[in-house]
């Protein structure tokens, strides 16, 4: 029986109304432009109130409630993944792997459920940042715009119903898949597997040695994310405004949708880039080592002397 039929078994899905397993704008939580841009706001009135407020105040610990929160976004994580795989493959086998990335008819209700588990999973990541906050951890520009950047990236992409969704959200999903037998379908999710886990292992005050590599590999992610995404977006234009172009057929999705999430994969590639060259290629001493998109860095975002 298959992961996600299994899943039904025990779960009340049917109970649920429809606006909570489809996604229907205006009625679906979080679903609406203003709705979103104002949960984002307070999520930045929140974490640089909680900084003021903590000016002069001890540190808190947290790092049982941290791992904790880690361990749920880890494990609930890993399931969406083994369920997109799952639904991912079954269409691939019917369907080849062009239409899998870009014909309409990809984008199941299934996957649409998966894609709102895992946009609310990154309102349930902002946390990240009320953690480090409390913590009175440095908190760099990167994780910011980071956390929230992807929250809105998101909700353009759910509206927009872009088809090649389920490869970035899978590459930026957790473990897995070193190399596939689809041809272009190189997913090297073990970097949120590492992400996770290492944020869970430092909330405990451990040292990891391979925080650098980890780093890379999701300079790795969004490089791989980009080439799918600008393909796609290659697809979508060449077949609708320029067809003299060489092109496959049309990739399924709206043209904002595609063009905002272009800007803002691209603007994470640029960024993490930006914060490996600061963190490992610079001199060591007397530098300031921040936290990451992801909210890493070195363990633990203070200054190194």
């Amino acid at each position: 029986m298959a992961l996600a039929d299994l899943l039904l078994t025990v779960l009340p899905a049917d109970a649920l109304p429809h606006y909570l397993t489809h996604y229907v704008p205006g009625k679906t939580p979080l679903s609406t432009f203003p709705v979103v841009s104002a949960t984002l706001a307070s999520y930045l009135v929140i974490i640089f109130g909680i900084q003021e407020v903590m000016r002069n105040r001890p540190s808190q610990k947290l790092n049982t409630l941290f791992r904790i929160h880690n361990a749920f976004l880890t494990l609930g994580s890993g399931l969406l993944l083994a369920l997109m795989v799952e639904e991912v493959a079954s269409i691939w086998v019917k369907s080849g792997t062009y239409d899998t990335m870009c014909n309409e008819t990809s984008w199941t209700p299934r996957l649409e459920f998966y894609y709102m588990i895992n946009y609310y999973f990154k309102y349930i990541e902002l946390f990240d940042t009320v953690f480090l906050a409390l913590k009175k951890k440095h908190m760099a520009f990167l994780h910011v715009f980071h956390h929230s950047a992807t929250a809105l990236l998101c909700f353009t992409q759910l509206n927009g119903k872009t088809s090649v969704s389920w490869v970035v959200i899978s590459l930026n999903l957790l473990v897995h898949v070193i190399m596939c037998e689809f041809p272009g379908w190189i997913i090297c999710v073990i970097v949120e597997w590492f992400t996770d886990y290492y944020y869970y292992a430092t909330a405990g005050g451990a040292k990891i040695w391979w925080k650098k590599y980890l780093t890379t590999l999701q300079i790795t992610q969004f490089i791989i994310d980009l080439f799918i995404v600008y393909f796609g977006t290659y697809q979508h234009f060449a077949h609708s405004r320029f067809p003299h172009l060489p092109h496959v057929a049309n990739c399924a999705g709206t043209e904002t949708a595609a063009l905002l999430g272009c800007a803002l994969l691209s603007s994470y590639l640029v960024l993490f880039i930006n914060f490996y060259i600061q963190t490992y290629q610079k001199p060591a001493k007397g530098k300031k080592l921040f936290v990451n998109g992801n909210g890493h860095a070195d363990a633990t975002g203070l200054k190194q002397e």
